[in-house]
């Protein structure tokens, strides 16, 4: 089956994701209950995704539909490949110096996107 391509946009509408993933909407939110995924509201309380929340459903079905894993196979799947990502994001000593420039450059960069905003 083949991976559909993501919108280069910040957030989904649940449409949009259910579209995506060629599944109905009540799927997805059963999945969200399933796998623990919260997508956040938007001011009129509707479910908007991120576009790693959108990868994770993308991989939940292809774990569930493609490789035929259950609802609980997929969650440990799902959760091991998790606690593996969570290493590979591990600083070393060397990059932790490197920490707190960082987080200037993030301060600096949400002070100039507020700026545009006005």
């Amino acid at each position: 089956m083949a991976v559909p391509e993501i919108p280069d946009k910040f957030y989904f509408k649940i449409g949009e994701v259910s579209s995506l993933l060629g599944v109905k909407p009540y799927v997805v939110r059963f999945w969200e209950t399933e796998f623990e995924l919260a997508p956040a509201k938007n001011r009129s309380k509707h479910r908007v995704y991120k576009r790693h929340e959108v990868e994770t459903l993308l991989e939940i079905k292809r774990l569930l539909y493609e490789e035929r894993f259950t609802i609980e196979g997929a969650q440990k799947k799902l959760k091991g490949r998790m606690k593996d990502k969570s290493k590979q994001l591990g600083l070393n000593l060397h990059e932790k110096k490197h920490k707190a420039v960082l987080q200037k450059v993030k301060k600096d960069l949400e002070k100039i996107r507020e700026m545009l905003k006005h």
